[in-house]
């Protein structure tokens, strides 16, 4: 396992719980990238081992932000629980950064499930997950492969592949996905030739000038300003590398959702422009352990920290439900 500096002094954007221990911890996923992650562990649990939840996302976002704040908040509710950064972001390692991908951010959260399954604490067969965004659609694709994840939960998900492959509302055909196609694979002849990998051109503006889509508008009053800034974010400070939605954009994260037989919970927001990611994921999903929650009036980034707007009651039932 690689070596890793890890960053001692709490730097969530949200403050820190009486009633959880928190310390800093490392783990391998199969192409040996070291993850750095959070544990919280509740400080009154009963005697026995813990159910654990693995938690990630949004896509561009650090564990000290929303994936911590979950994380922290089902610890205080007696589960172990780990926010972890993904391969390439945050304090994970893997070069160059900013890399995105569906198949080693699928095998994040089961490297996170190897982790948990170690742990003495830890009740290896009450393991499950929960993916914010981005990593919803992680998650899902995860849980399809992953036997050892029990229950999952998904909160404002977004497909990856869907909105690289598509756009936003599916806007794209084939012809425009073709030429986009084009230009990405002219970055990486200009990559190859310069060593060094380009940025999207799709971050974040540094100021807003009123012209923007309402949700542009939500992730700029998320990830811009003290609300949910982090230095280490690559939406509060830049973007993806340009190349990384090659390959979302060829492989299909939700191909075989029909196929999860353990229990999950969709939960989105009733105004939010992603909504119908959740609810054609949810279209998919087959059996009586599976349901859709939409939170009325609540927008994309309500679901990242609102802790008025977040159904943890909801989100805790359904774990302790699915993890006894």
């Amino acid at each position: 396992m690689e070596t890793m500096k890890l960053t001692n002094e709490w730097d969530k954007i949200f403050p820190q719980s009486d009633k959880v221990d928190h310390r800093k911890v490392t783990f391998t996923n199969r192409y040996g990238l070291t993850l750095a992650a959070d544990m919280y562990i509740p400080r009154n649990a009963a005697d026995g081992k813990l159910a654990a939840i693995a938690v990630s996302g949004p896509f561009g976002a650090v564990k000290e932000q929303a994936s911590g704040l979950y994380a922290q908040t089902l610890a205080e509710r007696g589960f172990l629980t780990l926010a972890f950064d993904p391969s390439y972001t945050g304090e994970s390692s893997g070069e160059p950064r900013h890399v995105a991908s569906p198949d080693i951010n699928t095998e994040d959260f089961s490297a996170a499930v190897d982790f948990l399954s170690t742990l003495d604490q830890v009740d290896s067969e009450r393991i499950g997950i929960l993916g914010i965004c981005g990593f919803g659609g992680m998650g899902l694709n995860a849980a399809a492969m992953d036997t050892r994840i029990k229950a999952t939960v998904t909160s404002t998900m977004y497909d990856m592949s869907r909105v690289n492959a598509n756009g936003y509302f599916d806007a794209m055909d084939a012809d425009a996905r073709y030429e986009l196609r084009k230009q990405l694979n002219a970055q990486r002849t200009q990559d190859a030739k310069t060593g060094s990998i380009a940025p999207a051109q799709g971050g974040l503006p540094d100021s807003l000038q009123g012209n923007e889509p309402q949700f542009v508008k939500d992730y700029f009053n998320y990830y811009k300003t003290s609300r949910g800034f982090h230095v280490r974010s690559i939406n509060s400070n830049g973007a993806w590398n340009a190349t990384s939605s090659l390959s979302f954009m060829n492989m299909p994260l939700l191909t075989y959702a029909n196929e999860i037989r353990s229990a999950v919970l969709i939960v989105h927001g009733e105004k939010a422009h992603s909504r119908y990611f959740s609810e054609d994921a949810f279209k998919k999903l087959k059996g009586n352990n599976k349901e859709l929650l939409i939170i009325p009036g609540a927008n994309h980034t309500d679901l990242y920290d609102r802790t008025d707007v977040i159904p943890f009651d909801k989100i805790t039932d359904f774990f302790r439900k699915y993890l006894k």
